[in-house]
This record gives structure tokens, C-alpha cells and sequence, in this order.
């Protein structure tokens, strides 16, 4: 595990380990905002040898107070997180800790869904993991009768994966309350075509959010450690090599 150095930023917060440059990563929170398990997951990560920066998607704005998450990510113009990613991702070419190496992007619940978005339009992104994000406007967390304003969301997570433009590796549990396995296995048909390595892993028996270890009812060790080795693996091949056993 490398020691790592990690700081408070306008875009959010960063850590990453001595020296550099080392290849970097894009961390999406959840729908709760940029929290202190957050916090951990970034510093975790770059003990395996990443620059990691949390995005503060909520920073423009007072600490929200979501009292229905699928309301509030309906809401959410697309437009501006995507172009929040992008303005990560140059922030860490930039910054010394990467220093022009490749980018990825990793996130959780609704931030799995934009890294999804993130790496289907050629954002300076090399690598996309994606921890049960949501995938269709058609029922769920997303769905609204009458359908999504396209001005804010103007592309399903499922149709836009179509045109992947990075490796993938996404996972789901097969219990998962807002996302149907046929969504996963419509996911695994969009990608089957793409020119890039993916892969979709299910995990038996774990529901939403199973590698929040914050989330006692919905922890499950074993599909964590697994997922979070496979992670580990698929940024160093993508990014190149970090170092470290995190």
C-alpha cells in the first residue's frame, strides 16, 4: 500500500501518492454527495498507486437536501456532470500527480450511471468502471409518467453504451431493487459489438450498493473485495500500472 497525500479542491478532493506521476482516476459519489466514505474509497484507491480525484458534483450549490433521490437525479442536468468529468479529467493531465498519464473513471449508483455516459463520448477518459449504475429512463429511480425532460436527460444510459469509447467493467447484483438483470443483460447485448475490452460481472445474492461497507443491510463483503481486486486490475491495464496491493 503506498502512503498517500490527499487535499481539499474546488472540484472536490484528492488524493494520490508520493512522487508522480501516476495514472489517474475520476471518482463519482453516489446521490448522498461527496461524504466521507467517499473520502475513503479515493484514498483507498490511490494506495494502489492511482491519482484519484473525488468530484464534488454538488459543489456550486448550498449541501442539497434529498428527500427523494429518483426526483432529484430526474433533475440533474446530464450536460453539466458530463462536462464536470471532463473538466476532471483535464484537471488531472494536468496536474502533477498524473502529469499528461492516462484518465479513468469509476462510480457508484448514480455515479456508476455517469461514468457509464462518461466513457460514451470521448472524454479524455481511458478506462470506466461503474459500480451498479442506473441504466434505463424506462421504469426505476429514473422513470417519470410522461417521460424525461431531454434537456436534461437526453440519453438513456442503455442506448448511449452503444457507442462506448473506453474499456468497460461494470457490476450489478442479481437482488438489486432498481436494476432488473434484463437491464444488465440488455446492457451486455449494447456492448457485445464494441471495439473495446468490457466486461459485465453479476454478483449472486448482492442488491444496490453491496460494496458500501457503510450500508450494513446492504454490504457484501465477499462481492466487494472481488469487485474491488477486479477494479484494481482493470485500471492498471487500462491506465497502466499503479503500484501497491490495495
Amino acid at each position: 500500500m503506498e502512503t498517500v497525500e490527499s487535499r481539499d479542491l474546488e472540484l472536490g478532493y484528492l488524493a494520490h501518492p508520493e512522487g508522480g506521476p501516476h495514472p489517474a482516476v475520476v471518482l463519482l459519489h453516489d446521490v448522498w454527495g461527496l461524504a466521507e466514505h467517499t473520502r475513503a474509497l479515493a484514498r483507498r484507491l490511490a494506495g494502489s498507486g492511482f491519482a484519484v480525484l473525488a468530484l464534488d458534483l454538488y459543489r456550486r450549490d448550498p449541501p442539497p437536501r434529498i428527500e427523494d433521490p429518483g426526483a432529484w437525479m430526474r433533475e440533474l442536468p446530464d450536460s453539466r456532470v458530463l462536462e464536470d468529468i471532463e473538466t476532471a479529467a483535464a484537471f488531472l493531465a494536468r496536474d502533477p500527480a498524473c502529469a499528461g498519464r492516462s484518465v479513468g473513471v469509476v462510480g457508484f449508483c448514480m455515479g456508476g450511471m455517469y461514468a457509464l455516459l462518461a466513457g460514451c463520448g470521448g472524454r479524455g477518459i481511458s478506462g470506466v468502471v461503474s459500480f451498479y449504475g442506473i441504466l434505463s429512463h424506462q421504469h426505476g429511480l429514473l422513470h417519470r409518467e410522461g417521460g424525461l425532460d431531454p434537456a436534461l436527460k437526453p440519453r438513456e444510459p442503455l442506448e448511449a453504451a452503444r457507442s462506448l469509447s473506453a474499456p468497460l467493467l461494470a457490476f450489478f447484483g442479481d437482488q438489486d431493487a432498481f436494476i432488473p438483470v434484463d437491464d444488465v443483460h440488455q446492457l451486455e447485448a449494447r456492448i457485445a459489438d464494441s471495439p473495446h475490452a468490457c466486461e459485465v460481472v453479476v454478483y449472486p445474492g448482492a442488491g444496490h450498493a453491496f460494496a458500501n461497507d457503510t450500508r450494513p443491510e446492504a454490504y457484501r463483503p465477499e462481492a466487494a473485495r472481488d469487485a474491488w481486486a477486479r477494479m484494481v486490475a482493470f485500471f492498471r491495464e487500462s491506465l497502466g500500472s499503479g503500484r501497491g496491493s490495495g
